[in-house]
């Protein structure tokens, strides 16, 4: 088990949890291969999706991961919910817990969030995405597949590329990065930087180019115009000729590098199609591993141990 009762940050896990939760994965994952893919490790526990922004990858993945432990799985959305009604988060909350639920995963546009739904509530909260603030789980997955494709995760340097000042996925990548003795690089025109990037505690590169023949993993982030009513770049075309990953990029990069990013993707931005189709990308991978690394958080939240073994 873990010792906090949620995970709505990295700063809720240590490193040694982090290994246990990425080795608990690991066995799901061999669950996952097989034809039936079931257990009845959370038969009985309920487990609320409580979705305020649109998600495929996240919400998707922990609906199933919920399913493959057995648990009860409840999905709101906010234009199914009492919210468009005018229902506050707290009113929604309170709601959820007089109805014992177990565990409720939460993404919202709020930062903070999550920590509102804990303090209202009984039970282990999930953060899947809160603002421009943490992604926990994406953070988890991320170094569980840089460890099944690298074979390691201290000593690796990891360029995370594009949109850093909007990106919740740096929020939590950047800190487990750094717990698990790996270096964060973060790279980036200015205006998508935040004001003080050292705060972060990576190094911070402006080139590209420069960079890429260090990194093991280059990591590229979605721009994310729909957090700015008007990007501060020139143009689409631009930022994808200072800092769209395209195929002679990816030569740059050591031989052994991987390519990764968290979808959903802008191809032509961030990434040319042909890096993300291509043998080095393990973007797919991501969305593999996020249904692993979900059952094992859940798992371990919920006292599974304590209720059968986890493969």
């Amino acid at each position: 088990m873990l010792a906090s009762q949620h995970l709505m940050t990295m700063d809720d896990v240590s490193a040694e949890e982090i290994a246990l939760i990425l080795d608990t994965a690991e066995s799901f994952s061999e669950v996952n291969q097989r034809r039936i893919k079931k257990l009845p490790t959370l038969r009985g526990r309920t487990v609320v999706n409580l979705f305020f922004e649109p998600s495929t990858r996240t919400r998707t993945s922990f609906e199933i991961a919920a399913k493959r432990l057995s648990a009860d799985g409840i999905n709101f959305s906010a234009s199914a919910s009492a919210t468009v009604k005018g229902e506050t988060l707290r009113d929604t909350a309170k709601t959820l817990a007089a109805m014992s639920c177990d565990l409720v995963v939460v993404r919202h546009k709020y930062a903070g969030a999550p920590q509102m739904l804990a303090e209202a509530m009984d039970c282990s909260i999930v953060n899947g995405g809160d603002g421009v603030h943490e992604h926990p789980t994406q953070a988890l997955l991320d170094l569980y597949t840089m460890r099944q494709a690298l074979g390691r995760l201290e000593g690796l340097r990891v360029g995370i590329v594009g949109d850093v000042c909007h990106s919740r996925v740096a929020g939590s990548l950047v800190p487990a990065l750094r717990k698990v003795g790996a270096v964060p690089i973060i790279i980036g025109p200015p205006t998508l930087m935040p004001a003080r990037p050292d705060i972060l505690g990576a190094e911070v590169a402006y080139d590209l180019d420069e960079v890429l023949p260090t990194l093991d993993v280059a990591y590229l982030l979605r721009v994310q115009f729909e957090r700015a009513a008007r990007m501060p770049f020139p143009s689409n075309r631009e930022y994808a000729t200072l800092y769209g990953m395209n195929l002679a990029r990816m030569e740059k990069l050591p031989a052994h590098a991987i390519v990764m990013h968290p979808g959903p993707m802008n191809r032509g931005v961030e990434i040319s199609a042909d890096v993300a189709d291509s043998a080095r990308s393990v973007i797919l991978g991501q969305v593999e591993s996020g249904v692993a690394v979900r059952m094992a958080v859940m798992y371990l939240l919920l006292g599974g141990a304590d209720s059968g073994a986890a493969a």
